[in-house]
C-alpha cells in the first residue's frame, strides 16, 4: 500500500524532503501545506529584490530554468500535491493525522499520514515596542514583506529607514536601501556590535566602518523604547539614546523556531523552543521527521546542540530528511556556523567560533589577525585580506575563521577552505600545511590561509607578540604621556608623511636598517612595531628578540588600522 507522506511548509526543506522522496518512491503520496500561496522559494535572496538587484519577486520562485515553482509546478513536475492558503492546526499522533484549515474559506478537514515532515521554519522577533503596528513598519522574511518594502521604497516616499538588528538579514536590508535607493539607513543593534556570536572584533570594526564610511549609521548597544507615528504612519524611532526619524523599519531582531504545533504535539524541544533532532533528522516522535530554521543539530566545534538557520543548510537537511522517508540511512551530523555577508566595500564570512564565543565556551583560546594578498603580489589585480583565526592555547586547535574583504568570492573561498575541517579538531599544522589551488591570479604561492596558521604559530611559541589594531589606536591616542614609541619599520618613503606630521613620536626605522639603528629606540619605553600589513614589523621584533629588547607588533599594520577607520 502506497505511504502518505505530509510535509508542513513549502519554503526551502519542506520541498526538498518531497521532491528527494517522491524521486526514490514516485508511487507514494505526498502532500505538501503552507499558509502562502507563495512557496518553494530564496528567501535569502531577498534583501536584493529589496535593493533592485534581483528584478520581480518571480525571480525567487524560479528554477535555474526559469520556471515558476508554484502548486500547479508541483503537481505537474514532481507529483506532490500542495495546498496554499492552508494552517495545520494541529498534529494527533495516535491517530497519526494532522487537522487542517483551508485560510480562504475556514474549512477544515483531517488528512492521514505515515510519516510526517515539519518544515514550518521560524518567525521573526517583534519585541513588543509601542508602534510595532504602525504603517510602514515591516519584517523582512517573506516574499510579502519584500513586495511591501520595495513598493514602499519605490514610491518615493521615503528618506530616512531604520533597520531593528545588526544580523545578516538586518545589515543586507541596510545596504539595499542605503546603496540602491539613497536612503539615510541607521542600524540599531542592542548587542554591543554588529553580526555579534559570528564575527569577532577586528573585523567587526572593519565591518562597521564599511557601513558607516558609506553613510549608513551604526549604534550598537542601544535599545529601541518605542516607534512613533503621525497619522497612523511611522515617523520616528525613540532608542534610550536618541530619536531617529523614519517613515520605514525593517524589524530584523533575530528568528525564533516555528514551533508551536510541535510543542502542543509533545513533541520533544529544546529550551528556546528548538524541535531536537537525532542525526537521521527524527523528532522525539521517530515517525516525524523535522528540520531548518526549527530545529537544533550539533555544534561540531563545540559539541553541544547549535542553531543554524541557513537556507543551506535546511536544503540538505531536506534531502537526509527525503532519503530517510524511503527508507534509507542519511546521516546529518550537525553544522558549525558557516556563513557569508556582503556589505559595501567590504564582505565578511566565516565559520565556528569566534574569539568571544571561544572564551565564553571555556577554551583557553587566542585570535590571530593578519592582512595579506589574495593574489600574488605581483600580479596587477591583488587586493589586500583580512583573516582572523581562533586557537586554542593548549591543544593547538583551530576552532574558527572569519574575514573580510573587497572580494567576496576570493573570501568566501579561503573560509570554504577551512569549514569542513573545524568538525575534525584540525591542528594549526593542518592549516598552515593545507593545499589550496595556487596560480598567481587566483592565489599567492604561500596562501593566506597557510599565513594565518603560521603567525599563529609564532604567536603561540612566543615569537610574535602582537597588539590589535585597536589596541594601537587607544595607545596612539595617548601618544602625550610618552610611555610608548611609535616605529614605522616600512620604507623611508613610506613613514615620511607621518615624521612629518608627528615629530619626535613616529619613528621611522625600516627593517633593513632595524640592527644598525636599534640604539636609536628608547629602552625605558613600551616600543609599537608597525608596517604594511604586519610582515615586517614581525621581522623587527625578531631583530630586537635577538639583542633582549622587547617590542609589540601591531596586527595587520597599517592596513587594518585603516580599514578600522582608525586616524592617524
Amino acid at each position: 500500500m502506497p505511504q502518505n507522506i505530509v510535509v508542513i511548509g513549502a519554503v526551502a526543506l519542506g520541498p526538498k524532503a518531497a521532491c528527494r522522496f517522491k524521486r526514490l518512491c514516485p508511487e507514494d503520496n505526498v502532500i505538501m501545506i503552507d499558509q502562502s500561496d507563495r512557496i518553494s522559494y530564496g528567501g535569502c535572496g531577498i534583501p536584493y529584490y529589496v535593493s533592485g538587484e534581483v528584478n520581480t519577486l518571480e525571480e525567487l520562485q524560479m528554477t535555474p530554468y526559469h520556471t515558476i515553482r508554484d502548486a500547479e509546478f508541483f503537481r505537474v513536475n514532481k507529483d506532490v500535491k500542495v495546498l496554499a492558503r492552508t494552517k495545520v492546526e494541529s498534529i494527533d499522533r495516535q491517530a497519526r493525522k494532522v487537522l487542517i484549515r483551508d485560510l480562504t474559506t475556514g474549512e477544515t478537514a483531517e488528512l492521514p499520514y505515515d510519516k510526517l515532515v515539519l518544515a514550518m521554519g521560524s518567525a521573526p522577533n517583534r519585541p513588543p515596542f509601542e508602534g510595532i503596528d504602525l504603517e510602514g513598519v515591516h519584517t523582512c522574511t517573506t516574499l510579502d514583506d519584500a513586495q511591501a518594502i520595495r513598493e514602499a521604497v519605490a514610491a518615493g516616499s521615503v528618506s530616512g529607514a531604520v533597520v531593528v538588528g545588526g544580523g545578516f538579514i538586518g545589515l543586507e536590508v541596510a545596504v539595499s536601501l542605503a546603496d540602491m535607493w539613497g536612503i539615510k539607513t541607521s542600524v540599531v543593534e542592542i548587542a554591543d556590535q554588529i553580526l555579534p556570536g559570528f564575527l569577532s572584533g577586528n573585523m567587526v570594526k572593519i565591518a562597521t566602518h564599511d557601513l558607516r564610511k558609506n553613510d549608513v549609521d551604526v549604534f550598537c548597544g542601544e535599545k529601541v523604547i518605542r516607534i512613533e507615528g503621525e497619522n497612523g504612519k511611522v515617523a520616528r524611532v525613540v532608542t534610550d539614546k536618541r530619536t531617529i526619524d523614519a517613515e520605514l523599519v525593517v524589524m530584523a531582531a533575530g528568528i525564533r523556531p516555528n514551533t508551536e504545533i510541535a510543542r502542543a504535539a509533545g513533541i520533544e524541544l529544546n529550551e528556546r523552543g528548538a524541535i531536537i533532532v537525532n542525526d537521521r533528522m527524527q523528532t522525539s516522535d521517530p515517525d516525524i521527521y523535522a528540520g531548518g530554521d526549527c530545529v537544533t543539530v550539533p555544534n561540531l566545534v563545540t559539541g553541544k546542540p547549535g542553531f543554524f538557520p541557513l537556507g543551506s543548510m535546511a536544503n540538505r537537511q531536506g534531502r537526509v530528511i527525503g532519503t530517510n522517508l524511503a527508507g534509507g540511512d542519511a546521516r546529518f551530523p550537525g553544522g558549525v556556523g558557516t556563513w557569508a555577508v556582503k556589505l559595501f566595500e567590504q564582505n565578511a564570512a566565516g565559520a565556528g567560533l569566534t574569539i568571544e564565543s571561544a572564551l565564553r565556551e571555556g577554551f583557553d583560546a587566542v585570535n590571530v589577525h593578519v592582512e595579506g594578498f589574495d593574489r600574488a603580489h605581483f600580479y596587477p589585480e591583488h587586493t589586500v585580506m583580512a583573516l582572523d583565526l581562533v586557537v586554542e592555547r593548549p591543544t593547538r586547535r583551530v576552532l574558527g575563521i572569519q574575514g573580510t574583504s573587497s572580494l567576496g568570492d576570493a573570501l568566501v573561498a579561503r573560509i570554504n577552505a577551512v569549514a569542513p575541517l573545524l568538525q575534525n579538531k584540525p591542528k594549526l599544522e593542518d592549516i598552515s600545511n593545507l593545499e589550496v589551488a595556487y596560480s598567481p591570479p587566483f592565489a599567492s604561492a604561500m596562501d593566506i590561509i597557510n599565513t594565518v596558521a603560521n603567525v599563529a604559530e609564532n604567536v603561540l611559541e612566543g615569537r610574535n607578540h602582537t597588539l590589535d589594531p585597536d589596541e594601537f589606536a587607544v595607545m596612539w591616542q595617548n601618544r602625550e604621556s610618552g610611555s610608548c614609541t611609535f616605529v614605522d619599520t616600512r620604507l623611508a618613503s613610506n613613514a615620511e608623511s607621518l615624521v612629518e606630521k608627528y615629530p619626535g613620536q613616529w619613528l621611522s626605522i625600516p627593517l633593513e636598517e632595524m640592527e644598525q639603528r636599534l640604539d636609536e629606540i628608547p629602552e625605558d619605553k613600551t616600543v609599537v612595531l608597525i608596517c604594511n600589513t604586519g610582515l615586517r614589523s614581525f621581522e623587527s621584533q625578531l631583530i630586537m628578540n635577538r639583542h633582549g629588547r622587547k617590542s609589540l607588533s601591531v596586527q595587520g599594520g597599517m592596513a587594518s588600522v585603516t580599514k578600522q577607520g582608525n586616524e592617524i
